[in-house]
């Protein structure tokens, strides 16, 4: 199949996602900034990233950092000014690198000068900006939950009607139906493409189409009601459609939309190449993995079977036409190595055998800032340590049902989106060298351990394993382009997979389980290129041993 596949420049690069806030601090007020990213683009390129990704910089009451945006076309003080970020732009381009802005246009922040037109009055001309709806027997419009806990609307009495968030009580959620909405965005678009920047990463796009009857629903779990009645709505496509048309067309950029939601049968609806719509996107089946019915803190267990199965139906379903990005960690959820590995005895093995796989799966690869690192989750002992609005909002619900602290907090440990937010660790001096002054949200501890310094001399250190990996990428194209295919093996606890076109033929062999396994495959004709532990056995693998293999 592979010799049909379209070749272009965004299938072949590695993304790596930046964390403003908590990336480096210039300035010593605590908080990451745009100057620090750029005095770490020398870090950045000689790892051998391509495209940086950039959460939210914008002008913003920071509710959600930076996911609540009150203006569009405006940097957020503390990271600096508009000249820093053109400072920033121009250092990437010189460097051959590439710049994709986070586009978060499902909702505004209730501060943005649209809501606070639209609250003032039912006929004010922004009022349809957002999406108001009379009470129900004293109560919400409906029974919809926020991603966030809590019902997903507000009750404003100004106008005696309740607004819809999905996300937040300050992340207002636009109404799409509204032209004016949509032609301010794709004016908003292509303010920042002029500017030079290489395409977006759309926040919850499959949301921005609300079905229009705004029924209550009877679905239980928080991820079936994401998929069935949140996402995927009935103009969702016709809209993106239009962005494309109306402001994205005419640049040689990336869009990667974030996918909660959408599921296998309709992937190819958002990224098929013939669709003119999104060139991939982030899906997050394997991610959502283990969410109980009432999200990521009530959770539920799940395994490797179900992580194995997930990719396979995502490389099925987007066949030769669709096109994925591969990552295990971003800013909403948990590190790799502390999800996915071993953290404690296997850490630095378990964080090179999962960057083997994000690197050699079909689709484009995305690092969260510190994987390199092999940077960990964060254990604090209390609650007021944690700053992340979700965990703070789900705490408020679970502990009016009677749940303490003491037992959120073994959640919020294993899920909580500040185990990815704590500062960037790049030395062992005060605060990991992220910043002079005092960090918004507190150092791992583990930090003199676990620091770039420390990793850029030592020659074996998970840093230039993803250092070595990139580049065997980008000379071995039958890992971007190549067929996919699973070997079967009798471990559960092995995943063995090949990747193949008329060129090449690649064995990637993955043991992620804590004890030794065998396997059975066939080697003779292949030669060991790249392996995490040095082991001689070549019928056994290693605790987290990870191997590939190229045809001779």
């Amino acid at each position: 199949m592979s010799e049909n596949i379209k070749r272009i420049w965004w299938k072949e690069e590695v993304i790596y996602q930046i964390y403003p806030k908590s990336f480096k601090d210039s300035d010593g007020d605590g908080i990451g900034d745009l100057p620090g990213i750029i005095s770490k683009l020398d870090y950045l390129k000689d790892l051998g990233v391509d495209i940086i990704w950039l959460s939210p910089i914008y002008a913003s009451p920071n509710d959600d950092n930076g996911y609540d945006i009150s203006d569009y076309r405006a940097i957020h003080p503390d990271y600096g000014t508009m000249e820093d970020f053109d400072r920033l732009l121009a250092g990437l381009h010189a460097r051959g690198m590439k710049l994709i802005m986070d586009l978060v246009v499902n909702h505004t922040s209730d501060e943005h000068e649209w809501f606070e037109e639209s609250k003032k009055s039912k006929d004010n001309p922004y009022r349809d900006y957002y999406i108001w709806k009379k009470g129900v027997n004293g109560g919400p419009p409906n029974n919809w939950k926020s991603f966030f806990g809590g019902s997903a609307w507000k009750y404003d009495a100004t106008t005696d009607e309740y607004f819809l968030h999905l996300f937040t009580q300050k992340q207002a959620d636009l109404n799409w139906e509204n032209p004016a909405v949509r032609e301010n965005i794709c004016d908003t678009l292509r303010f920042w493409l002029d500017k030079g920047i290489n395409g977006f990463r759309m926040d919850v796009i499959p949301l921005i189409s609300k079905r229009l009857d705004f029924a209550s629903t009877d679905l239980e779990y928080l991820n079936d009601v994401i998929a069935q009645v949140y996402s995927n709505g009935p103009k969702v496509h016709e809209y993106i459609n239009e962005m494309y048309e109306k402001a994205l067309k005419d640049y040689d950029i990336m869009t990667v939309g974030e996918g909660p939601g959408i599921s296998t049968d309709v992937g190819l609806k958002y990224v098929g190449e013939d669709r003119r719509e999104l060139n991939m996107i982030f899906h997050l089946d394997h991610m959502f993995l283990g969410h109980g019915q009432k999200g990521k803190f009530d959770p539920e267990e799940y395994g490797w079977a179900d992580i194995k199965r997930i990719f396979k139906d995502w490389y099925e379903a987007m066949e030769d036409s669709g096109w994925v990005s591969i990552f295990l960690d971003n800013h909403d959820f948990p590190r790799l190595v502390s999800r996915f590995g071993n953290d404690k005895e296997y850490r630095v093995e378990s964080a090179k055998l999962l960057s083997l796989m994000v690197f050699t799966l079909r689709g484009t690869p995305c690092v969260y800032q510190g994987s390199e690192l092999g940077m960990s989750n964060v254990h604090f002992d209390s609650l007021e340590d944690y700053r992340d609005v979700e965990t703070l909002n789900y705490f408020n619900e679970f502990s009016k049902e009677g749940m303490t602290e003491e037992d959120f907090l073994p959640l919020v440990h294993e899920h909580g989106r500040d185990n990815v937010r704590t500062p960037m660790q790049w030395d062992s001096s005060k605060n990991a060298g992220f910043t002079e002054g005092t960090p918004w949200i507190a150092v791992n501890p583990n930090y003199k351990e676990i620091n770039a310094e420390k990793v850029l001399a030592d020659p074996e250190s998970i840093y230039f394993w993803y250092q070595k990996i990139m580049t065997y990428r980008k000379e071995n194209k039958t890992l971007v382009y190549g067929d996919w295919n699973v070997v079967e093996q009798k471990s559960k606890d092995i995943y063995v997979y090949e990747r193949f076109d008329e060129d090449n033929h690649f064995y990637i062999l993955l043991n992620h389980s804590n004890s030794t396994q065998k396997f059975e495959l066939d080697l003779s004709t292949h030669n060991l290129e790249l392996h995490n532990i040095d082991n001689e056995t070549l019928t056994i693998l290693q605790p987290w041993e990870a191997r590939l293999y190229k045809r001779k």
